[in-house]
């Protein structure tokens, strides 16, 4: 006797992945650039993202929100501070990122690419020197546009917290940006 494909019903490994694919994969840019604002290294952010997405698929039969997003951006920051703790400061590797330096074949002149990225250059330094917990508040509210409410959840704090820290950190990226180094100035080139 044939056996009809249809009639077999998926098995519960089949449909557990088809839902994590659907809800949770399609958040892995955004757990990416949490991961490399907080580890400023592009090699440590890929670990952070790759224990990350393991420790999201171990524990996706809990996830009971309609956020997929946040209920990941909050295992990305966990998984980043667990591993903090476990690695010391003196291990951090400093990495050439290439896709910071494209060859561009065509487009903008030069000299509008160099003011560009004098400008990105300095706000990522800016972002950079800020503690990390306003770095975080600031990345995932203006980078990753989450409301105070998903910030809150993701960094388990009140809402009031954040409001707090993200009016904090942004006064801190004024101040920073306010003392750029004398060479990256535009009157001054």
């Amino acid at each position: 006797m044939p056996v009809d494909l249809h009639v077999i019903p998926p098995s519960p490994d089949s449909v557990r992945s088809a839902r994590f694919e659907t809800l949770v994969l399609p958040c892995l840019d955004a757990a990416y650039n949490l991961a490399h604002w907080l580890a400023r290294d592009h090699a440590d952010a890929q670990d952070v993202v790759q224990e990350a997405m393991l420790r999201a698929l171990r524990y996706f039969d809990s996830f009971r929100g309609n956020d997929a997003r946040v209920w990941l951006l909050a295992i990305v920051r966990n998984t980043y501070y667990t591993l903090c703790t476990k690695t010391p400061p003196d291990n951090l590797r400093e990495s050439l990122d290439d896709d910071i330096h494209p060859l561009v074949d065509e487009g903008p002149s030069p000299e509008t690419l160099t003011l560009l990225a004098v400008d990105i250059g300095t706000l990522q330094l800016a972002l950079e020197r800020l503690p990390s917990p306003l770095r975080e508040v600031l990345v995932l509210r203006e980078l990753e546009e989450c409301s105070y409410k998903e910030i809150a959840a993701i960094t388990e704090q009140k809402i009031g917290t954040v409001m707090s820290r993200l009016a904090r950190a942004r006064e801190r990226l004024k101040v920073e940006l306010g003392h750029r180094p004398k060479e990256v100035r535009h009157h001054d080139v």
